[in-house]
């Protein structure tokens, strides 16, 4: 396949979205887990995104990842929230560097011929999620030929069609490590069970993973070290994971700005003869929506040029996480302006309105949260 341009990746990406966008009720309605956008994507060329150009992938720059899923948000955002996180961890191991040579070249070789995803599994029950601090419960132990793994995972997002997950757990050493496990979807003792069924993202499949005595070779302790060597996250870790996350809820905001704009014009009420969007109150609203989804679109994309380019500046890392706090709070408030507007025919199951709203309520859960990012900020305005 050939390399795809940041153009042409956008361009297709807006394509398959009108394609999404038809089925994306039924996929929320039933949480079902949308394979066939999957096979879309794969078909697209967008799955090989991250992949270096080394191996023959397209090596995915930031501004378009957040370009990429913004679209496929506009048409389905369970879809490009499995897609971000696919596009985000497969970039980050390889800027990283850390993983055995051999491993992730397997790794990004499968996602080139079978579009071979992954994801993370960091969040547990007990400990909840380990950005705050503490130690998991998920523990790889040490055998003749490598490592036994067990634990229990949460919010496995993608699990429906990953090929590996990336697991965070601890060793049982004399001094425990901690880091990430490579296990591939059909290891012996990992189990997927169907858990998922929350107010929004429906369709993302982040069911619980089980881990029972599940044996992996040695190099699959991927990137694995002493607490203390992990320390804080770098700009590129946390621009990817702030920027591309805020990426998918902006788009999610497009698209209810995009509904309720048709509804707008085509609504004719009877005592007033002519559309809804005639009425300056209704214009008033639009653009304040505008407003803050053209603020957000110019933090997102300005910040994502300035890390691709190495001009961000040594405070990077909080950059990116106000500008999430900022984009993703812009979001819900936009998609809540939109349905304060159209009251209860917003509200209906049958209308895109009443999904949009529930998807871009799950902003607000994503790491890190808004009370730790203003945290940080003022810690770090203050010299603390």
């Amino acid at each position: 396949m050939v390399a795809l341009d940041a153009p042409s990746a956008v361009r297709r990406a807006a394509e398959l979205a009108a394609q999404f966008a038809p089925r994306a009720a039924e996929h929320d309605r039933d949480a079902s887990f949308p394979f066939e956008n999957f096979a879309a994507l794969k078909q697209a060329g967008l799955l090989r995104l991250p992949v270096p150009e080394r191996f023959g992938g397209d090596g995915v720059d930031l501004v378009t990842a957040c370009r990429v899923v913004e679209q496929i948000a506009r048409g389905d955002a369970s879809t490009a929230l499995v897609l971000a996180m696919h596009l985000i961890h497969h970039t980050l191991v390889a800027r990283r560097g850390r993983w055995p040579a051999d491993v992730y070249e397997r790794v990004c070789r499968e996602a080139l011929t079978d579009g071979a995803m992954l994801n993370v599994a960091r969040v547990e029950p007990e400990l909840g999620t380990p950005a705050r601090g503490g130690m998991p419960a998920t523990t790889a132990r040490r055998t003749p030929g490598g490592w036994r793994l067990s634990g229990h995972k949460l919010y496995a997002t993608g699990s429906p069609i990953l090929a590996y997950f990336i697991v965070h757990a601890s060793t049982d050493e004399d001094e425990p490590r901690v880091g990430n496990f490579l296990v591939p979807r059909d290891a012996p003792g990992l189990h997927i069970v169907e858990t998922w069924d929350h107010l929004g993202m429906r369709a993302t499949g982040s069911h619980d993973l089980l881990l029972e005595d599940v044996p992996l070779p040695a190099e699959y302790a991927a990137d694995v070290r002493l607490p203390a060597d992990w320390g804080g996250p770098d700009p590129t870790t946390a621009g990817w994971n702030n920027l591309v996350i805020s990426a998918v809820y902006h788009g999610v905001a497009i698209a209810a700005l995009d509904w309720l704009t048709g509804y707008l014009k085509e609504r004719v009420p009877s005592n007033l003869g002519a559309p809804l969007a005639s009425l300056p109150r209704m214009q008033t609203a639009v653009g304040e929506m505008r407003t803050l989804l053209y603020a957000s679109d110019r933090l997102i994309y300005s910040l994502a040029g300035d890390l691709d380019h190495d001009r961000a500046g040594e405070d990077a890392t909080t950059q990116t996480s106000m500008v999430k706090s900022v984009a993703t709070n812009n979001a819900v408030k936009a998609v809540d302006i939109a349905l304060g507007l159209v009251g209860n025919p917003g509200l209906a199951r049958s209308r895109a309105l009443e999904r949009h709203h529930r998807d871009v309520l799950c902003s607000r859960i994503h790491t890190p949260q808004d009370d730790s990012i203003m945290l940080a900020a003022g810690k770090g305005a203050l010299g603390y």
